[in-house]
């Protein structure tokens, strides 16, 4: 369960309470969709675009994404090569419903997205959880992948997200190389979970997919909520090999008939006609992050990674919630309901994306830059109240902290 979406529901009830909160909790853009999206979205409902379409996805759309991601990403797709979705989560479902069987062991690095270990274990599979570390700038470690393809006694797949949530750690050419060079011909499939291909604050994003051969035993998810702010409209579309995408297609028509015409004519548009406004807006949320990383790392006991991608920022608390005997989910709920009776900060704790998140948090930058200069000045004055904080454990006595976190 994607627990940032819980903490949602926290922050709506207190909001509606009469509480000001500053939401750093959900993964959701502050701007508006992209001009070419909304007008194309209007035009298909003027034009009636309202009716069933193919499975796969309609031929504009495909073809305007297969363009997309071979000049932005040097992948060698076609139009055959990608099925739209309503998001990219659902691909996450469908990959694991087309590659694995009971048994079968999926490499993931954590912390992780939350909802890959439910559709992993749905399948009854098992995930192999190996840590990304902040002293390696939170990238997967090519070693990890060779010790699970050569100890794991049915390695299947491997789970990439890169750029990263919610470390904001970037995979590199280099690495995406020789884990391409690990795999390349075996029997392994690859998910590459790549949402915030535009949310590279150092370098260039790069896929998997581009290495040679990769194409052809890989699933990429891609969505439009991030780059276009468009995470109402439930956009996304997958990348794969000719044959696999005709098998996610199928299962797209057997579980959700279609992703709306009117969606995916407002998505090719997006991808054809609005870079210059996305990019532009791009710039608006690296300066979020610029502005709350240099604002944590002011407060003692905080230490967060100069920003490399995403809008997340993922400070390590480790010293804070050892000193207060507070876990890191315990220390986001106490800045959310009990730091103060009319002002809160909603944020996740690290745990809530695997145990290697432990002693972290995550913030979000989708509030107005204004609201993220509140929530950190507030942050110093919430911490130094020990005297509140002993009585939110006091009610709350499962986040006392059992055992120190290594700083």
């Amino acid at each position: 369960m994607e627990t940032a979406f819980t903490v949602l529901a926290v922050a709506k009830a207190l909001k509606a309470a009469g509480k000001d909160v500053v939401e750093l909790e959900i993964g959701d853009s502050p701007f508006d969709s992209t001009a070419s999206a909304k007008a194309a979205g209007v035009q298909a409902i003027e034009q009636n675009q309202s009716h069933y379409c193919p499975s796969p996805g309609i031929p504009e759309f495909r073809e305007a994404a297969a363009r997309f991601v071979k000049r932005e990403f040097n992948i060698p797709a076609e139009a055959r090569n990608i099925v739209a979705g309503p998001g990219a989560k659902i691909f996450e479902q469908f990959f694991c419903e087309a590659f694995l069987d009971p048994s079968d062991g999926v490499l993931v690095f954590g912390p992780y997205f939350p909802t890959y270990l439910p559709n992993i274990l749905r399948r009854g599979a098992r995930a192999v959880v190996r840590p990304l570390l902040q002293s390696n700038q939170f990238r997967p470690d090519v070693a990890e992948v060779e010790r699970f393809l050569a100890e794991d006694k049915s390695p299947k797949a491997i789970f990439l997200n890169s750029p990263h949530n919610p470390t904001g750690g970037v995979a590199t050419e280099a690495d995406l190389a020789r884990i391409a060079r690990a795999v390349r011909g075996k029997n392994i499939a690859v998910f590459s979970d790549e949402p915030y291909c535009h949310m590279v604050w150092k370098g260039k994003h790069a896929s998997i997919l581009a290495q040679p051969g990769m194409l052809d035993q890989s699933v990429a998810a891609f969505t439009f909520s991030k780059s276009y702010s468009m995470s109402g409209w439930r956009l996304g579309f997958a990348v794969a090999g000719a044959a696999i995408a005709d098998a996610i297609g199928k299962m797209i028509n057997t579980t959700l008939s279609c992703t709306p015409a009117l969606v995916q004519l407002a998505g090719a548009a997006a991808l054809d006609r609005d870079q210059a406004e996305r990019d532009a807006v791009m710039l608006k949320f690296r300066e979020k992050v610029e502005l709350l990383t240099a604002g944590l790392n002011r407060i003692q006991g905080i230490r967060t990674l100069d920003p490399t991608a995403t809008f997340y920022v993922f400070p390590n608390v480790a010293p804070i919630c050892n000193r207060l005997g507070i876990t890191s989910h315990g220390l986001a709920l106490y800045l959310l309901e009990g730091a103060d009776d009319k002002f809160g900060i909603a944020c996740l704790g690290g745990e809530c994306f695997g145990d290697a998140g432990r002693g972290f948090l995550r913030f979000s930058c989708a509030e107005p830059n204004d609201r993220l200069h509140q929530a950190l000045e507030f942050l110093p004055i919430a911490l130094s109240r020990t005297d509140r904080i002993a009585a939110y454990l006091e009610k709350h006595a499962e986040f006392r902290l059992k055992e120190t976190y290594s700083a």
